[in-house]
């Protein structure tokens, strides 16, 4: 039996949906620049940056360790500022979960705009615990680059 979940989080947000999509697709690398303590750097492995079918890696540093990722953009939908992201490499995928998937995407809620995180991901066993601190980590990530997106 597999043991797959999913977890969703919303992070509110001021500077845009398409301000943090574009930011996200487009020029990925800004974020060593805008939370370097997070985030180190970004390259493209293979294809164009934000084209699906793009191979990235992500070199990042998460409760205390650094930690890579390498990532296939599987899915790009401009009119909801949705990137989707499977994590086909690194120790997310290789150390701790059998498979993992994130979704970015921005709508509005309540009146108000939203940039919200969804990962699905794949557990070998009941021990390994669901990712709800890296979670917490990319809700920071967005938190951050929102900021940024403000002051500008």
């Amino acid at each position: 039996m597999a043991l797959t979940g999913t977890i969703t989080a919303n992070v509110e947000i001021s500077s845009g949906g398409k301000v943090l999509h574009d930011l996200l697709r487009h020029t990925p690398n800004d974020l060593s620049f805008i939370c370097p303590s997070k985030v180190h750097s970004c390259n493209l492995l293979s294809g164009r940056i934000g084209a699906v079918g793009s191979t990235i890696v992500w070199h990042f540093t998460h409760d205390g360790k650094k930690y890579t990722a390498t990532e296939l953009i599987e899915e790009i939908d401009e009119a909801n500022q949705k990137i989707v992201f499977k994590v086909i490499g690194g120790e997310l995928v290789e150390e701790i979960y059998k498979a993992f998937k994130i979704t970015f995407h921005c709508e509005q809620k309540d009146g108000k705009q939203m940039g919200i995180f969804t990962m699905e991901f794949e557990k070998p066993d009941t021990s390994v615990p669901d990712p709800t601190s890296f979670m917490d980590y990319l809700c920071g990530i967005i938190k951050d680059m929102d900021d940024h997106a403000s002051k500008k």
